[in-house]
């Protein structure tokens, strides 16, 4: 089937969205704002309040204005925002912990270049170059982020050393992208002694369970980065949610409840994390607030949050 859709105009657009039930009342501000923000870019906001069974989208609400639609955009934008704020702080800190502890474990500067802490460093995948080791994909993607980077102490390190060409963990690991830093971790053989002990500081006793956070976390991010929707948002990693953690979490009855594949399931990882290392965090608060003043579209349970969620140990 051929796509023959034409491009339509800000006044068009507008037409189609009065023409489907969009009550528009200041069509000078909506000019405005789809002059900014991509017609088709609202559409992932104003898709679940229309009938999409059908090619005329009918909303299927008659009180829908378009600045609701806009609050629920900048909701949506305010809350990429705060989660990006607490993912930095996550960032870094995992960073520093698997830097420090499989150095110290390894005694080894250089211990990200060892095959022997990998999992299955040897597995063959395809690529559009052909087969190549995860290994070796894995040292490619590192090369390339060491090379990237223009820090002053990457450069003190290639003016000063020659041999090895990659510079140590404490500095190279502080190049990668979040991306290829979860990569790494990925994997790593999660049965190592310093992933095990990297797990419990965190008061996981299934290091498991701290690789699918890492994960989801890093998709989190990319969504985060690219200025995604994540409101309402079905996420294809499906989070582990263990009921026996150190710190309060949530207990085993009310797992059960959640989602695993909604916004609230991380939302929960992130903060379960956040309150470790970052006990003064405003995060709850803010989250609180943010779900409060975003609109009357806004509502907690498109996103798998459960009733009462606010009593469960780890928003406490």
């Amino acid at each position: 089937m051929e796509y023959t859709k034409r491009p339509l105009i800000i006044k068009e657009q507008i037409e189609q969205l009065k023409n489907r039930g969009l009550l528009i009342n200041n069509e000078k501000s909506a000019e405005s704002y789809l002059s900014n923000i991509n017609y088709y870019r609202l559409r992932a906001y104003t898709f679940p309040f229309q009938d999409n069974q059908i090619n005329d989208h009918r909303f299927l609400r008659d009180d829908i204005k378009f600045e609701d639609i806009i609050d629920l955009y900048c909701f949506d934008r305010r809350l990429r925002a705060l989660i990006f704020n607490v993912l930095e702080k996550i960032e870094i800190a995992l960073r520093t912990k698997f830097i420090y502890e499989y150095s110290i474990d390894t005694n080894n500067s250089h211990w990200f270049m060892d095959k022997s802490i990998y999992f299955d460093p040897d597995k063959q995948i395809i690529t559009e170059n052909g087969y190549i080791t995860l290994y070796d994909l894995l040292m490619g993607k590192i090369k390339e982020d060491v090379k990237r980077s223009d820090e002053d102490f990457i450069q003190h390190y290639n003016q000063k050393y020659s041999y090895p060409v990659i510079p140590p963990v404490w500095m190279t690991l502080e190049t990668l992208s979040f991306g290829n830093l979860s990569k790494l971790i990925a994997n790593l053989d999660c049965k190592s002694e310093p992933y095990k002990k990297i797990a419990l500081s965190l008061g996981l006793s299934n290091p498991l369970i701290l690789k699918n956070w890492i994960y989801s976390f890093s998709v989190l991010r990319n969504y985060c980065a690219h200025h995604s929707r994540i409101w309402n948002r079905r996420f294809h990693v499906e989070l582990k949610m263990p009921y026996n953690t150190k710190f309060p979490f949530i207990d085993k009855q009310d797992l059960n409840k959640i989602f695993k594949n909604k916004i609230f399931s991380i939302l929960c990882c992130l903060q379960y994390i956040n309150k470790i290392i970052s006990p003064q965090s405003d995060f709850r608060n803010n989250l609180l607030e943010m779900i409060e003043n975003g609109g009357k579209l806004v509502k907690t349970k498109d996103m798998g949050f459960p009733e009462n969620w606010e009593s469960f140990g780890v928003w406490q």
